[in-house]
């Protein structure tokens, strides 16, 4: 066969493949046999080893997956993957309504509501038609870079299947693993003595974040999108339900189970009526949302930080079930927040076996009477996280006393401090229980950032013993790094090279690092700028803390309980003898010109990144907020602005572009 021959058969089977792909895993229409299709496939990937050449990125020999990556880059979503607020039950859906209605100023909306899926939230984009990123939510503006393992889902299209797609868009969706194969899977990995997944999102969750897409490929996902969150060279759908027809015409999957309602009532009435059905259903959902389906009103109501206005998640009744409290245990958190854990006998909730659940805190304890041996009711709070409802008397049973929160830490010794309804431990990141988490926010990006330090590596260096202690870092060499998983030459140096730029670092970023209860970025600046220098703030007093302006008594007496424990001090002593130099504030003086402005920045910057340009506004004694209100004094708008310069404009707020921005700051310096 000839180079050009195989082109064209090639281009031919590529068709073929990709319609009956649609068929099955879109439409649920095969209209050809297993056989016949595999024959396909195999066919396509025989031409394609011998023509290497003619293999590109959509075909759908790409689906089987690639050799797996070291690491899984970080990207920026081209928009926010937003978060919604959630509603617990009919009345605070009509609370929705109502903020809607005064917002818009009329009665007649008309709402869509479809299931909220409980599986992976993915932002697809696609230039001229064509797959070019995967990536999961993230952080809403950061996500994990996972093309290859998006490619090898049949749900989701390599090319859109459209003549004249836009120049680029972003969607987002759903992966989700069906529970019949969710079921099938568990069995499989049973009965290889692997553990299996706790629930269908988990296994979603860890098969699109493997680092070896060929894992990803041998498992069951599928894909539901739901949203164009950015579309250019073409007009965005002017509805919801225009946008859902708009990605089903594209090839995308769309879920049918949802619906147009005129009104909150017909909402809540369909909510109740997917809660009925919802255990016939396929795969696993915790509510539904309901949404504005004109965007001209979407963009009216706009955005708060992480949610929009014009949408909420109104929730199922969690799943409940009855079991006996084995023991009640104490769960040191991060910030060394004590947490009272029931120790369940196993028992089944929605499909899931809970052997522990969260009673909160000593309050919840006491209120609930919850004492080991008593019957209880567990409920999957969101269907997630295992707590316990309330106790369930039984006559005649003895009960044994009832518990109390040690007074020190159980697992480092240090004393317990008691705070409103809260128990902490204070012996910060010395403390082992507190130690990987505390690792990771040490070298989180507003804290030393250091680029490669992810948690899996984290637990690696920790579970082996190659970090003992947070200075450890700055001990590492290659030869250890090169004895653990992912790392091999050039992953090693580019992580000890970033640790060695890590070594010098401001006065509020430290602070932060260190991990301080109730002491965020925030505040860290706030400190930072009062006392100019490290030793300033390990000797200030309560008293002197409260002092400062936007500094309560409970942060006061977190930072001087921190400073006051001496395996606190020691860590420090330790680090700058290992060369971490912490570079000293300028402590404010007098007025600053941006005191008391708010800034809001909207659009992509041509010279800062977010971060630069809020550094900048802070050190000149002004605030940057993510939302627009009549408080804001500027909004900076950059190119591609978003709904915020439309709100902007409304409330009739200054408006600066990048260039006028710089000079409002070069005049404050």
């Amino acid at each position: 066969m000839t180079k050009a021959e195989a082109e064209k058969r090639i281009e031919k089977l590529r068709r073929e493949i990709n319609r009956h792909d649609h068929l099955y895993y879109v439409r649920n229409r095969p209209e050809i046999s297993d056989a016949a299709y595999d024959e396909l496939r195999r066919e396509l990937v025989s031409l394609e080893e011998v023509f290497p050449e003619l293999a590109t990125p959509d075909s759908p020999t790409q689906r089987i997956g690639a050799p797996p990556r070291d690491e899984l880059p970080s990207v920026r979503h081209l928009n926010p993957m937003l978060s919604l607020e959630s509603a617990m039950d009919a009345d605070e859906a009509r609370a929705f309504d109502t903020r809607v209605r005064r917002a818009l100023e009329r009665e007649d909306i008309h709402y869509t509501v479809e299931p909220k899926f409980d599986g992976l939230s993915v932002e697809l984009v696609y230039e001229a038609g064509l797959l070019v990123r995967g990536a999961t939510r993230g952080d809403g503006t950061n996500g994990e870079e996972i093309t290859p393992n998006i490619r090898t889902i049949r749900a989701v299209p390599l090319r859109l299947t459209t003549k004249r797609p836009p120049v680029r868009i972003a969607v987002r969706g759903e992966a989700l693993m069906p529970l019949g194969e969710f079921q099938e899977l568990n069995r499989w990995m049973t009965e290889r003595g692997e553990s299996g997944f706790a629930n269908p999102r988990n296994a979603a969750a860890g098969s699109l974040r493997q680092l070896d897409s060929r894992i990803t490929a041998r498992r069951p996902l599928t894909f539901f999108a739901y949203e164009i969150m950015l579309i250019e060279g073409a007009d965005p759908p002017d509805t919801h339900m225009n946008e859902l027809e708009t990605l089903a015409g594209w090839g995308f999957r769309i879920d049918p189970h949802k619906k147009l309602c005129r009104d909150i009532e017909e909402a809540i009435s369909f909510h109740k009526e997917l809660a009925g059905r919802r255990d016939g259903l396929p795969f696993e959902i915790d509510g539904v949302v309901i949404q504005i389906d004109s965007r001209a009103d979407r963009d009216v109501m706009g955005y708060r930080t992480r949610s929009p206005r014009w949408a909420i998640a109104l929730k199922f009744e969690p799943r409940k079930e009855v079991t006996t409290v084995e023991d009640i245990v104490v769960q040191v958190g991060r910030t060394g927040k004590l947490t009272p854990v029931a120790l369940l006998r196993p028992v089944d909730v929605s499909g899931v076996t809970v052997s522990r659940a969260t009673l909160h805190n000593a309050g919840e304890v006491a209120k609930k009477d919850v004492r080991p041996g008593d019957r209880v009711k567990i409920e999957r709070a969101g269907d997630v996280i295992p707590a316990v409802v309330e106790r369930i008397p039984v006559r005649g049973a003895r009960r044994r006393k009832p518990f109390h929160m040690p007074t020190a830490c159980p697992v480092c010794g240090s004393p317990v401090s008691e705070e409103g309804a809260y128990h902490f431990c204070t012996g910060g990141p010395s403390c082992p229980a507190q130690f990987k988490r505390s690792i990771m926010h040490f070298v989180s990006k507003g804290a030393l950032d250091i680029d490669g330090l992810g948690y899996k590596t984290v637990e690696a260096m920790v579970d082996t013993g190659t970090v003992k202690s947070i200075a450890d870092l700055f001990r590492l060499g290659k030869e250890q790094l090169l004895k653990l998983e992912r790392f091999a030459d050039r992953s090693a140096d580019n992580l000890l090279s970033a640790i060695e730029a890590s070594k010098t670092i401001p006065l509020a970023r430290f602070l932060y690092a260190l991990g301080i209860r109730n002491v965020g970025e925030h505040v860290a600046r706030l400190l930072a700028g009062h006392y100019g220098s490290l030793g300033n703030v390990m000797k200030a007093t309560e008293e002197d803390l409260v002092g400062i302006r936007e500094v309560g008594p409970e942060v006061a007496r977190g930072v001087a309980r921190f400073f006051a424990e001496r395996r606190n001090r020691d860590l420090i002593d330790e680090l700058r003898s290992l060369g971490v130099r912490i570079t000293a504030a300028r402590a404010r003086t007098g007025a600053h010109p941006l005191e008391g402005k708010t800034f809001v920045f909207t659009g992509g910057l041509g010279n800062y990144t977010r971060d630069e340009a809020r550094r900048i506004v802070e050190s000149l004694g002004g605030k940057v907020s993510s939302s627009v209100s009549a408080k804001t004094d500027y909004v900076v708008a950059g190119t591609d602005p978003g709904s915020k310069l439309a709100r902007a404009r409304t409330l009739g707020v200054t408006i600066l572009s990048e260039e006028e921005f710089e000079k409002v700051a070069k005049k404050g310096r």
